[in-house]
Parts: C-alpha cells; structure tokens; sequence
C-alpha cells in the first residue's frame, strides 16, 4: 500500500497549527485581558497561570511554520509574499509579549510600560493570526508558480472581520482559562469578563461562517450539495452543543466546562476550516499535491519528525502535569 506523503504532511501541519491555537491561544487570551484585571495582585496571578508553558504552546507554532516550508515551499513561496506584513506584525507581537513575561517582574518603576507590552504584543499578534487566516480563505492570486497580487490584498473587510473573530475567541479562552486555574476574586473577575468574548465569539462565528461560503463557489459547493451536506451536518450541530455547553458552563459557574467547551468551539471550527479549503493548500488554485516536496524529501523528514513529535507531546504534557491545579495570589513561578 502506497502512502500519501503530501496527504500525512498536510495533516501533520494542521495538527500542529490546531494545538498552537488551543495552547498559545488562552495564553494570548490572558494578555488581551490584562487591561480589564483591576488590581496589580489580579495581574500577577493571570500571569503566573501561564508563566510555566507559555514559551512551549509557542513551540507548535514553529513546527507548523517551519513545516510548511520544508514540506510545501511552492505554498510557502506563494503565502508569505500575500501576507508579509501580518506576519511580520505577528512576530513583533510575540516579541514584545515574551519579553514582557521577563521584564515586569524585574522592574516597579517600568511595570505598567511591560503590562501594556504584554496586552499589546498578545492582541497585535492574535489580530494578524486572524487577518492571515481571512486572507488565506478568500483566496490568493496565483500566476504560474508566483504571488500576483499586490502589497495591500490581505487587508479586506473579511480579514478583518477574521481577525476580531481570532481577538474575541482567545480573550474567551484567556477568561476561561482564568477560571479554571484561578478562585477567590480573580476567578469571579473571571466569569464576568467571560461574557462578553463569549457572546462575541458565537457572533463572529456565525458571521465568518455565513459570510465563507460566498467567498468561492467552490466553498459554497461543499457545504450546501449533497451527499456532502449530510455527511458535514453533524459539524454546525456540534457547534451549537458547544455554545450551549459553554453558555451552561458559565451560567453555572463551574471550573472546567467552560474552557473545555470553549476549546471545542475552536477545534470544530478549524474543522469546519478545514472542510471549507480541502485539498488546496492555497485556495483557490494550488492543492496539496502540486505544493508538495519530492517524495524523498517528505520521507526523510517524516523520519526526523517521527522523533521529534513525541518529544515535543511528552514534554508539553509532563510540563501541564506538573503545574495543574489552582494558582493562589502570591505564588509564581517566575
């Protein structure tokens, strides 16, 4: 039997993008939040819930990047030149984010300068995930092998409209993550805070996914024909048990059920993504196939990944392991 490298590739690379948005994105999620936490002791606590594996959620990020390079560099030649400068705002945004996590705890006088850093550097670079993501789903142009399209076409009234969705969906992970790893006070500022993500989330996601289907013909074909229609069904109506479990969740103020939920509504939704763009790696004209490496190439790094990502599984779980449970104002682990 004959395996489907550039199939494996893609799956691995999108399993890679799924698990930095679920880490990384309740982390982005607390500095988004930051302004909203009142008190300097509310802020150091949000801070030292993430502290221990914030720079490892990271981690899924540079394999799926440097995946798509290695892997699928036509995509890579075509994707970077359409959304350079997102990307680049993106990079600057984690920058200064990361360099916040260090510098608040070693200054007074600087502190609030490093708290904004931190908010900003997380909402700049949750913002340019979702303009990437709206620019790549409306489609890039395409001549021959190149980018056709000009300096200014990732910025359109849909990207941004993705890209609020992105901001709303991680300040919702952020304040439920809160809640789930923090009592007392902060975990009431928790709930409070969530509500508004929360009805945000849902209301972009309906947008983005009414709004999709217009974008191609292609997308509105998968959705809306049958048998696919039956056979995709079960997508939209997971999503709405999510909402509803998330809204339950909330109202009854439990510790795991919202951040669980509100995780759920993001992987349906890359699944939903996913359905939406398959088999292009760029859409609309570039499959997974025709920007794939040569076979060789794919074999030989399957080889190394098959070492690699069992080690980045291990060390992301034991590190989650290791710090579970509640943190408690006055604790840290910077």
């Amino acid at each position: 039997m004959t395996i489907d490298l550039a199939l494996v590739w893609a799956a691995l690379i999108a399993v890679s993008v799924l698990a930095y948005v679920m880490l990384d994105g309740f982390d982005l999620g607390v500095g988004i939040l930051f302004p909203f936490l009142p008190e300097e002791e509310h802020r150091d606590t949000a801070m030292n819930t993430v502290a221990p594996v914030w720079d490892g959620n990271e981690t899924w990020l540079v394999l799926g990047g440097g995946g798509l390079f290695a892997v699928f560099p036509l995509a890579y030649s075509v994707i970077m030149p359409a959304v350079y400068a997102p990307v680049i705002a993106m990079l600057v945004g984690l920058i200064f984010r990361g360099v916040a996590f260090e510098f608040r705890w070693k200054t007074e006088r600087w502190k609030r300068v490093w708290d904004w850093s931190f908010t900003l550097g997380s909402a700049v670079a949750a913002l340019s995930q979702g303009i990437i993501l709206g620019a790549l789903l409306q489609g890039i142009p395409v001549a021959g092998r190149s980018y056709a399209g000009g300096w200014w076409d990732w910025l359109t009234p849909f990207s941004l409209l993705c890209g609020v969705a992105v901001v709303l969906g991680y300040a919702l992970l952020g304040a439920t993550w809160l809640i789930m790893k923090t009592e007392g006070e902060i975990q009431d500022l928790a709930f409070r805070l969530a509500r508004m993500p929360a009805a945000g989330t849902v209301l972009m996601v309906g947008l983005v996914s009414l709004w999709t289907p217009f974008l191609d013909l292609a997308y509105m074909a998968r959705w809306f024909s049958m048998p696919l229609l039956f056979w995709l069904a079960p997508v939209p109506v997971l999503t709405g048990l999510a909402v509803i479990s998330l809204a339950f969740g909330l109202a009854k103020r439990t510790d795991y059920r919202p951040f669980l939920s509100a995780q759920a509504l993001f992987v349906l939704c890359f699944i939903g993504l996913g359905v939406s763009v398959y088999p292009y790696m760029v859409p609309p004209s570039i499959t997974i196939w025709q920007a794939a490496a040569p076979d060789e190439s794919l074999s030989f790094l399957l080889v190394g990944t098959a070492v690699l990502l069992p080690m980045i599984l291990g060390y992301t779980i034991y590190s989650y392991r290791v710090f579970r449970g509640k943190v408690r104002p006055g604790e840290g682990y910077h």
